[in-house]
């Protein structure tokens, strides 16, 4: 008779993962060009969208608009993003890139792309979608519970 496979141990590996990662991202503090990993992305969701409200930046990355408020007044600050008006509402104000923040992006996005490179080594395109569905179930699944 064989023994029962165990499931493998998901929170285990999710998070010695992020800590190597985050590991990786610290030891590399001239790829963000100015700015923090925390920043890279607002970065790379402003530099996908073009202008974004602090409403609309905090549901995208899954956090409180006060911590993008915090963290955009820094990034201003820095020069790495302005405030500009609402084009159709003058009461709401939308963050964008300034040039500096555009560069910044530009550059983590390099070196964020070495990084993918080396974690999707050894893995098939279809292994990679899997990894990937089973992240994004994770994170809608949890955040559902969170919810009710």
């Amino acid at each position: 008779m064989t023994a029962p496979v165990k499931p493998p141990r998901f929170i285990l590996l999710v998070n010695r993962a992020q800590r190597a990662i985050l590991r990786w991202i610290e030891a590399r503090p001239q790829a963000w060009e100015g700015a923090s990993a925390a920043q890279a992305g607002l970065l790379f969701l402003l530099a996908g969208r073009g202008a974004a409200s602090i409403g609309e930046i905090a549901a995208a990355l899954d956090v409180a608009p006060a911590a993008v408020t915090n963290l955009s007044k820094r990034m201003e600050g820095a020069g790495l993003v302005e405030r500009i008006a609402d084009e159709h509402d003058a009461r709401m104000t939308r963050l964008r890139l300034t040039q500096a923040g555009i560069a910044a992006s530009a550059q983590a996005t390099s070196a964020l792309a070495e990084l993918n490179k080396t974690l999707c080594q050894g893995f098939t395109p279809e292994e990679l979608r899997t990894v990937a569905r089973w992240l994004e179930h994770a994170g809608v699944a949890l955040k559902a519970q969170d919810d009710s």
